[in-house]
């Protein structure tokens, strides 16, 4: 229980405008937080992972607590997040989207639906035999037995077909439930999420755009010029009287 509060505990400390500012808290431990605000290093990770392995001699548990984001990795820009708006496949290909694609489905109560598929995902990078069974059946526990209120949706073909497998588990025995669940997320909740609050917030705090300058105020209107005075006529020369002849009086 200690456990599941400090999850959520950490997963509550990365805001929206946190994360795109490439929050990272200090003390984040990458195995208890999976979001973008780890602050330790991949190798650091693997090494823990390697321990408890070794210390109980199972495979750890799979799920959404793996660092999506390793040391040192930059936070998402501004042209990142909005490719999210246009590409499904881009926002499950970035670290930082699924972190925010993940808080939107937990508000819409289906969070299992992108665990399920982290889940898949972490399964399809295993190499160990005895590994694979124990995650496979791990991940059958959660999100496939229909005891489990982590259940997610399949139809009963998908559903034979991951019981078929179960029988000998491989990397790859979840791969048409994972492909059914991406679709349904692609086709149900993306488009509600594009639309979101989160989403379009995010964005905007992502800008970091300048306040608007304020309007330049208006021309002053110019001066008329004042009219110039009509030049007066030169005055003629008074004419001088010929010789011989008497002046004009």
């Amino acid at each position: 229980m200690l456990k599941v509060a400090s999850v959520l505990f950490m997963e509550e400390m990365c805001s929206l405008g946190a994360l795109a500012r490439g929050c990272r808290p200090p003390g984040a431990r990458c195995c208890l937080c999976w979001c973008c605000c780890c602050s330790c290093s991949w190798s650091k990770c693997a090494a823990e992972r390697a321990g408890e392995r070794s210390a109980g001699g199972k495979a750890r548990r799979p799920g959404p607590h793996e660092p999506l984001l390793v040391d040192g990795d930059a936070p998402p820009t501004l042209e990142e997040i909005q490719s999210w708006g246009q590409s499904f496949d881009r926002l499950m290909r970035s670290a930082a989207g699924r972190r925010v694609f993940r808080d939107f489905l937990r508000g819409e109560y289906s969070e299992e639906n992108i665990m399920f598929w982290l889940a898949c995902e972490e399964l399809k990078r295993e190499t160990d035999p005895d590994a694979v069974e124990e995650k496979a059946r791990f991940i059958y526990e959660d999100y496939i037995s229909i005891l489990s209120p982590k259940e997610v949706s399949l139809d009963s073909r998908v559903r034979e077909t991951v019981n078929r497998n179960m029988v000998e588990p491989t990397p790859h025995t979840f791969d048409e439930a994972q492909l059914q669940i991406y679709t349904l997320m692609h086709r149900d909740s993306y488009p509600r999420f594009v639309n979101s609050p989160l989403y379009k917030t995010l964005a905007r705090l992502s800008a970091g755009s300048p306040p608007p300058a304020p309007a330049p105020s208006a021309p002053t209107a110019p001066t008329a010029p004042t009219a110039l005075t009509a030049p007066t006529a030169p005055t003629a020369p008074a004419a001088h009287p010929a010789p011989g002849e008497p002046a004009a009086r």
